[in-house]
């Protein structure tokens, strides 16, 4: 059984498993790696010379499914599948937005004519969260061109904004649109949820396949309401222990990440099981899936259990059906953490995979800290960050820039009351530490855009960021230095100016 090299400040125990390995975990289901060959039939078996004999007559060896296999097959109308197949896959769900949208809707047009219609209005969503909040002419022209379309097609979920001089009044508008999936109720176990957008791997976290995919594709699903794919063969992740108080789900993916690098699962499909998986709730368990895109992920999948069914409790009439891993299924490798080892992380300059222990960079003095995007712009991580403030009961030391993913999460900043402050809320606890007054929810800086884009990097600066992505340019000017962490390290980073564990507030 092949093992894997750790540097010692991992807690990743036993053995790395390879092709082979099956549900059961058991350390003796294992098989030597064959690059060529990994995933295909047997082809024969060497073994020592014995007596002739009739031919078996049992047929051939049989294996169950992964999760992301079952629901592929489910939505090919076919029984079994293997990874590297390539199908035809009925959508559930296609999600645009104002920056891949227009382009999505000029090829529609294209190949299928200019008075198309869409296969089915009802399970196309369009949100406009990118370029929002700009004087940028064509950013604003981007969102006119999905109205327009929207009103042609009779689109049901257009979640639009026309008043950009205050979000508070666009009643159908919501902001970043892998949170706005989850929170609208377009996230359903079971399901192939397709999106422009290469984050859409964040609803994963609901037990259904869902992966980006370019213009011209989406532009092709939009007319057709299927797609061609490719079954990816399936990495799992067995995370247990108990999940120390002082850790979030981000530091989990930034130390996976870490380990197996950005493009160690290349067209894989990463699913996450284990005692601590279980533990989380949605919104973190939505952080594990979002990210295993910057692992070269094809798509990420939690199991759905009861926390996915409460969730989704009043936000869907769709009937779903949940699916989960046979016993018997394979994974082309299987990594085990104990979480209650690890130790907050932060992935350095430039890359998601640069990952070093929080306090092993104690000594980065910063220049700012951003909390928002689909990664980290949810209500728990507003919530976790106010926890980190509230204990240390000091002042921001740095400018501290908050952008809610959606306008539900703007809400629950100014009214839900943060445990253990005596009711008082986010807001309340980022004003007392000097942050700025929580933005308009939309995507910000997370990928720079406009200049005018509200805390983006216009300057050569030192950011701690809870965002996912820290490549040259990524929030702005291109020799920014972005160092990703989570909400709990953010915060304690914002309290000293520099990179901070948060064991030191916690």
């Amino acid at each position: 059984m092949a093992t894997t090299v750790v540097p010692p400040h991992a807690a990743f125990f036993g053995a790395k498993k390879e092709i082979g390995v099956r549900s059961s975990f058991s350390p003796s289901i294992s098989a030597h790696r064959c690059r060529k060959h990994s995933l295909n039939k047997v082809l024969a078996v060497m073994a020592p010379s014995q007596p002739s004999r009739a031919p078996a007559t049992t047929g051939s060896v049989k294996h169950g499914m992964t999760m992301t296999e079952k629901i592929l097959a489910k939505s090919s109308d076919r029984a079994k599948l293997e990874p590297g197949e390539n199908i035809w896959v009925n959508i559930d769900v296609l999600m645009t937005h104002d920056v891949c949208g227009p382009g999505t809707i000029g090829i529609f047009k294209k190949e299928f004519g200019e008075n198309a219609k869409v296969w089915d209005r009802e399970k196309i969503v369009i949100i406009p969260d990118h370029y929002i909040f700009t004087s940028d002419e064509r950013a604003n022209r981007n969102v006119d061109i999905l109205r327009d379309f929207c009103l042609e097609q009779n689109i049901k979920y257009f979640y639009d904004i026309k008043d950009l001089s205050n979000f508070k009044v666009n009643p159908d508008y919501k902001g970043v649109c892998h949170v706005a999936l989850a929170q609208e109720g377009h996230c359903r176990p079971g399901e192939v949820l397709l999106g422009t957008d290469s984050h859409t791997c964040n609803a994963g976290a609901f037990g259904q396949f869902a992966t980006g995919i370019g213009n011209t594709d989406a532009g092709f699903v939009m007319g057709a309401g299927k797609l061609l794919l490719k079954v990816p063969p399936t990495m799992r992740f067995v995370l247990d222990g108990e999940m120390p108080h002082y850790l979030l789900a981000k530091d989990l993916i930034l130390q996976i990440i870490g380990e197996i690098t950005v493009a160690g699962a290349t067209y894989k499909s990463m699913e996450f099981v284990g005692s601590t998986v279980d533990s989380l709730n949605m919104e973190e368990r939505m952080t594990l899936c979002n990210m295993v895109v910057e692992a070269g992920g094809k798509n990420g999948v939690v199991p759905s259990d009861e926390t996915t069914f409460k969730y989704l409790e009043g936000k869907t009439s769709v009937n779903y059906e949940p699916v989960y891993s046979d016993e018997s299924a394979r994974f082309i490798s299987e990594y085990r953490f104990d979480v209650s080892k690890l130790e907050p992380v932060v992935a350095k300059p430039h890359s998601p995979d640069n990952r070093a222990l929080a306090r092993e960079c104690k000594d980065v003095k910063i220049d700012r800290v951003y909390i928002g995007s689909c990664t980290g712009g949810k209500t728990e991580d507003f919530m976790a960050a106010a926890k980190v403030f509230l204990a240390s009961g000091k002042k921001a030391k740095v400018p501290t820039f908050l952008v809610p993913a959606t306008q539900k999460v703007w809400v629950d900043l100014y009214t839900l009351p943060v445990p253990g402050s005596g009711g008082k809320t986010c807001s309340q606890i980022f004003e007392e530490a000097g942050c700025d007054t929580p933005a308009s929810p939309s995507c910000g800086a997370c990928l720079g855009g406009p200049r005018d884009t509200y805390a983006r990097m216009n300057e050569p600066m030192v950011c701690v960021s809870t965002t996912n992505r820290n490549f040259p340019g990524r929030m702005g000017h291109k020799e920014g230095q972005i160092y990703l962490a989570s909400p709990y390290t953010a915060a304690a980073s914002a309290l000293t100016g520099y990179v901070t564990d948060p064991r030191e507030f916690l």
